[in-house]
């Protein structure tokens, strides 16, 4: 039975629009999927995983899952109606293909003292029987630092499993998967789970499935919600507190896929068989984040898209300010506003790193840097913020470390020393700390001669 506190009311059509934030929260994300009919996601917003598995990662997407995802619209589309469609197909040769979307950002993250909540309005495919056999619809999100990897870190870094379904039952899974694998402190490759609930009408209509990850209770808390009603709920005190905090305390991204055949199904009936039936998608109405309250850092939501991937004429001056905000890529941060105007990147702990694209040192070479850093970490709270250049794992070139500057937006200045440098790079700015809690925020970088 599903507990009957609900947080939110739902439409019942089949387009909704994205809901208000819920008390205290506010919209830092959504997608609600109004493209034509026929036509790709924003590529902007979501990126599309290829093939069997992560480039160097573990194949059949470590699942045990056959199908190989693409981008084709024949896979993935939106329906002119409001939806994502998602749609496993298959050939004359009995070969599966489908979809697994991921959104670009990867900073989805509870602050320290707050909440963040991921939901979708979601159909589950609507096949039943013989011809569901192996059908595996999902809605879920990763730990950040799984993708530079290939997810070859799992699960350590945390995987929420909001809504999966397997093998057109009426019903909806939730879990958490974290530690070591297999077994460990979270019972893997099973996770920490809901186990079977019924989900009644789930495939012939729309239902809200989230999470919300709650900081700002002690215990901490995951709750798992179907229509509005938390049915499932997990405290950190489920697991120890390293293999909780490195399952949750950094940036989230969001998965949406339906997979054929794996391990999940094969552990209810198997398939796919010769009378599993192609081609019953998975539709999604909207996919929403919301953010809110904290105190490990100040609280504005972030950007909903990524600052100014490509500064003016196409290249950075290595010796003008970098605002740690235009960075072109991260994992694991979030922007905030600053008290210093406009931006700066915060809640930013162990793993985490940002990278900034076409950097011109020119020909003179470089003496040291400057970053301009706070930090309201707690005692015994500190890291070291390191500077590599055209690659995360390259040996850095300059590095310091520095803990509290007694407050989140109390701005030191502190400088590094650095190798010399010419020419154009990529440049990376990875943080580094023995504790899992986040040890800094970062307004500007700048090099010095």
């Amino acid at each position: 039975m599903l507990a009957v506190t609900a947080t939110t009311l739902f439409a019942v059509n089949a387009n909704a629009a994205v809901p208000s934030a819920p008390p205290g929260m506010s919209l830092v994300f959504s997608d609600d999927f109004t493209g034509g009919a026929g036509t790709g996601l924003n590529r902007s917003n979501w990126l599309y995983d290829i093939g069997h598995g992560y480039p160097g990662g573990a194949s059949n997407w470590g699942t045990g899952e056959v199908e190989y995802m693409t981008d084709s619209t024949s896979n993935v589309y939106q329906d002119g109606g409001g939806n994502l469609v998602i749609k496993p197909l298959r050939d004359s040769a009995g070969n599966w293909t489908s979809g697994r979307v991921e959104t670009q950002r990867t900073d989805f993250a509870a602050p320290a003292g707050g909440k963040v909540r991921i939901e979708a309005r979601i159909q589950q495919p609507n096949v039943s029987g013989a011809a569901a056999a192996g059908y595996w619809p999902a809605f879920w999100a990763l730990g950040a630092a799984a993708r530079p990897v290939g997810a070859t870190n799992w699960p350590s870094i945390g995987e929420w499993d909001i809504m999966e379904n397997i093998n057109g039952r009426e019903s909806v899974f939730a879990a958490l998967h974290c530690g070591t694998n297999p077994g460990g402190p979270c019972n893997e490759t099973t996770g920490i789970g809901s186990g079977e609930r019924a989900c009644s009408g789930c495939k012939t209509g729309f239902h809200t499935y989230a999470i919300e990850y709650d900081r700002s209770t002690s215990p901490e808390q995951l709750r798992w919600y179907l229509d509005g009603n938390n049915y499932f709920t997990l405290s950190s005190t489920a697991v120890d507190a390293t293999t909780w905090n490195n399952a949750t305390h950094h940036g989230m991204f969001v998965i949406l896929n339906v997979a054929i055949g794996g391990g999940f199904p094969a552990a209810f009936g198997g398939g796919p068989t010769a009378a599993t039936q192609p081609g019953v998608p998975m539709l999604v109405d909207y996919v929403a984040v919301w953010q809110g309250g904290g105190g490990g850092s100040t609280t504005p939501p972030p950007t909903t898209t990524p600052p100014t991937t490509t500064p003016p004429g196409g290249t950075r001056d290595a010796f003008s300010r970098i605002e740690a905000e235009s960075f072109n890529s991260s994992a694991g941060v979030q922007v905030e506003a600053c008290s210093e105007g406009g931006q700066d990147v915060g809640y930013i702990g162990n793993g985490d790193w940002l990278q900034f694209n076409n950097v011109n040192f020119g020909t003179g070479g470089v003496r040291d840097f400057v970053a301009r850093v706070a930090s309201g970490a707690g005692s015994g709270v500190s890291g070291l913020i390191e500077v590599r250049v055209d690659s995360r794992t390259s040996a850095p070139i300059g590095s310091f470390a520095f803990g509290s500057t007694g407050g989140w937006q109390n701005w030191q200045s502190i400088p590094g020393n650095v190798s010399n440098v010419t020419g154009t790079h990529t440049v990376f700015l990875t943080f580094a700390s023995g504790q899992p809690a986040d040890f800094a925020n970062v307004n500007w970088i700048q090099f010095r001669r």
